[in-house]
């Protein structure tokens, strides 16, 4: 693979309950969510995953649009990540929501089939965690 970007995350203090800080300046505290027994009120690695793979889904599927000259209008892609229990350690799941109202539902659903297969997330998950794909 040919290398195009690379950025760094470094996390500090308690894992889930300590801080994250990116080679360019963001900084986030992070909580572990009050439904896995901890505190709430932070970012989680569960949100910085969801986050991540809708920007990056949409604008894969923007790309897929554009290659196809089709305009998607105001299109929305959400990603609702999951966590739980996989035998002895932990799993994620994806749902991803994909709307672009102006867009006719079986050209949107091919649109969406290509970006699955351009997405660097959608590529980095396959196989590994469950990604449900709905469109609206």
């Amino acid at each position: 693979m040919n290398v195009l970007y690379n950025t760094t995350s470094t996390a500090t203090g308690a894992g889930r309950d300590g801080k994250v800080a990116t080679q360019d300046g963001l900084e986030l505290d992070l909580a572990i969510p009050k439904e896995l027994g901890g505190p709430g009120g932070a970012t989680n690695p569960e949100q910085l995953f969801a986050s991540g793979y809708a920007a990056c889904f949409h604008s894969a599927l923007q790309t897929v649009a554009r290659a196809a000259k089709v305009k998607l209008g105001e299109s929305t892609v959400r990603a609702t990540v999951g966590i739980g229990k996989d035998g002895e350690g932990f799993g994620l799941t994806v749902a991803l929501g994909v709307s672009a109202p102006e867009v006719e539902r079986e050209a949107l659903e091919g649109l969406v089939a290509k970006a699955h297969q351009v997405c660097p997330y959608s590529n980095a998950t396959r196989g590994n965690i469950d990604v449900e794909i709905s469109v609206a």
